[in-house]
C-alpha cells in the first residue's frame, strides 16, 4: 500500500484530500497543529475506506523539528502533500511587521524547511511525488493581497526550481494553483459562482495531477487562461485597474 503525508490536514481542502487518497486505497498520514480536529477525520476515513490513518502533531513554523517529523515517519511516504497556509491580513501587514512575518513563515519558509528535507529523502530512494498548494495570487502582484501573493509567488519559484533539479531523478513535484475556493476560509466572501471550486474538486485534480505527472495544475482549469490574461496585461494599464 503506497502512503501519502498530508501536511495541514485539518483544512476543509486538506480534508476533501485526504478522502480522495483514501478513497483510492493509499494509507494516510495526517499532520497537523490541531490534531483534535483531524482525529474525527481519521476514525471517519478508517471505518469507510478501510485505511490505515496515523495522525501526528506538526508546526510549519518549528523549523527545527521538521527533520525529525519526517525522520520518525513509519512508513516513509510515498507522496507528500502540502496544504498549510495563511491568507493574512494585508491591510494590518502594512504597519505590523509581525503580521508580514508570519505570512511569510507559513506560507513560504514553512514549505521550504519541509521540502529541503523530504526532496533530498526522495532524490536518494529515486522516487516520490511532492505537491504543495500555492496560489493564483502568486502569478502576479496585485495591491489587495501583495504580501500573501509574494509568499505564495516564492513557493512556485521555488518549487519550480525542485522540479528541475529533481527532474531526472525519478521524483515528481507538482505546484497546484487553487483560484477562489469555498472553504471556510473564505465563507464570509462573496465569490463567483463559476470560478468557485469546492475542496473536492481541487481533492480530484491533485490526485489525477500526481498520477499524470503534472508540472502545474490550475483549479478550476480556467484559471490558467485568467491569470494569463492578467500576467499579460501591461503595467501602465494594470495600475490603473486597482485591482
Amino acid at each position: 500500500m503506497k502512503t501519502v503525508l498530508i501536511l495541514g490536514a485539518s483544512s476543509d481542502m486538506a480534508q476533501a484530500i485526504a478522502k480522495k487518497y483514501a478513497s483510492e486505497g493509499w494509507g494516510l498520514q495526517l499532520a497537523a497543529l490541531e490534531t483534535d480536529l483531524i482525529e474525527p477525520l481519521a476514525g471517519d476515513l478508517k471505518v469507510r475506506s478501510g485505511a490505515e490513518v496515523q495522525t501526528m502533531f506538526f508546526d510549519a513554523t518549528d523549523f527545527s523539528s521538521h527533520q525529525g517529523a519526517y525522520e520518525a515517519l513509519e512508513p516513509k511516504p510515498d507522496a507528500v502533500v502540502a496544504v498549510f497556509g495563511y491568507m493574512g491580513d494585508q491591510i494590518e501587514a502594512r504597519t505590523n511587521f509581525e503580521e508580514v512575518r508570519k505570512t511569510i513563515d507559513i506560507n513560504f519558509t514553512g514549505m521550504v524547511s519541509v521540502f529541503n528535507i523530504v526532496a533530498d529523502a526522495f532524490e536518494k530512494r529515486g522516487s516520490g511525488s511532492i505537491i504543495a498548494i500555492s496560489s493564483v495570487a502568486g502569478d502576479r502582484g496585485r495591491q489587495s493581497n501583495y504580501i500573501y501573493g509574494s509568499a505564495k509567488a516564492g513557493l512556485t519559484t521555488y518549487l519550480s526550481g525542485l522540479r528541475n533539479r529533481l527532474a531526472k531523478k525519478g521524483v515528481h513535484v507538482m505546484t497546484v494553483k487553487p483560484g477562489f475556493c469555498r472553504t471556510k476560509m473564505t465563507e464570509n466572501m462573496e465569490l463567483p459562482g463559476a470560478l468557485t471550486a469546492e475542496p473536492e474538486q481541487v481533492a480530484r485534480a491533485v490526485f489525477r495531477g500526481m498520477e499524470k505527472k503534472r508540472s502545474v495544475v490550475y483549479t478550476l482549469w480556467i484559471w490558467r487562461w485568467i491569470m494569463l490574461i492578467i500576467r499579460h496585461i501591461p503595467e501602465p494599464i494594470f495600475k490603473k485597474m486597482g485591482l
